[in-house]
Formats: C-alpha cells, structure tokens, sequence
C-alpha cells in the first residue's frame, strides 16, 4: 500500500522555476502555496480573527464554543485518525454535510490550514466523553481488509 510522503519548505526568496523543476522529477507534486504580509491592524479589545469551533458571546466579549464548529474539529480529527489524504478528507468532510466558517466547499488547503488548530484543541477533545465513544468506533475498524482501508467510516 502506497503512503503519501509530504514536505513543507520556507522559502525566503522569489520561487525559483529550477528548484521546481528539480522536485518534479523526483516526483513530488505541488499541492498550495501559503502567501504572508504585514498588515497595519485597528487596536480593539477582541481578536480580529476568532479560533475557529468558538465565537464571541453575544452578550459578553468572550469567547464560548460554537457547536457546529466543534463538532466540524471533532470530524476532521476522526479522519486524520484514518490516515487519509487532505484532498480526501476535504472530500468526506463535504459530502457529509459541513462548510468553512465563509461557508464554502471544503479543500485540501483549507483541511490542512486547520491542523494547527486542532493541534491546539486537540488535548481538550481527547479528554472528552465525546471522544472517547468515538474513539471506539475508530479502534474497532483497524482489523479491516486492505480494500477496506481506503474507505472512510461514516461514524
């Protein structure tokens, strides 16, 4: 069974068509670019970007989890669990149903500009009730048959 190899490089320079060139033929494929800048930003009191899985209460100027957000963390983390690509996981995570905060289509960038996140949330949901009823259904699968594996679980 084929796995799929990944490799992230700082680049501090214009991209240079040689270097592409270069993974190329050893057979690495391009899959995003990240883009940065400084911004001149309005000083305020409350986040100007909101973690996603919370929103600013309404009442208040704190932050609470945000349900439907939540439970979007949780369904990525299941299938990170399985082992799929981030094209594939995009892919499950819209046919079941879910959309980005802007609500649009999930895709491999935007499944992988969530990683950090759920590195940070990560350790709160593993100690979830939650978590640990779905982690049974997670551990029951891993006896499946090498056709089997490159299903995703509906859970």
């Amino acid at each position: 069974m084929k796995k799929t190899e990944r490799m992230r490089q700082a680049v501090s320079g214009p991209l240079e068509a040689e270097k592409l060139k270069e993974h190329t033929e050893k057979g690495w494929k391009l899959v995003a670019i990240e883009w940065e800048r400084e911004v001149e930003s309005p000083e305020s009191g409350l986040p100007s970007d909101v973690p996603f899985g919370l929103h600013i209460a309404p009442d208040t100027q704190r932050l609470e989890t945000n349900p439907a957000e939540r439970e979007i963390l949780i369904q990525l983390m299941e299938l990170i669990v399985q082992e799929g690509s981030y094209a594939r996981i995009a892919d499950e995570i819209n046919r079941r149903g879910f959309r980005t905060r802007q609500g649009m289509k999930w895709s491999a960038v935007s499944v992988f500009e969530m990683i950090p996140r759920l590195i940070e949330v990560g350790p709160h949901v593993l100690r979830s009730s939650d978590w640990q009823k779905r982690r049974q259904h997670l551990t029951e699968g891993t006896s499946r048959s090498k056709n089997d594996s490159q299903q995703f679980r509906t859970i």
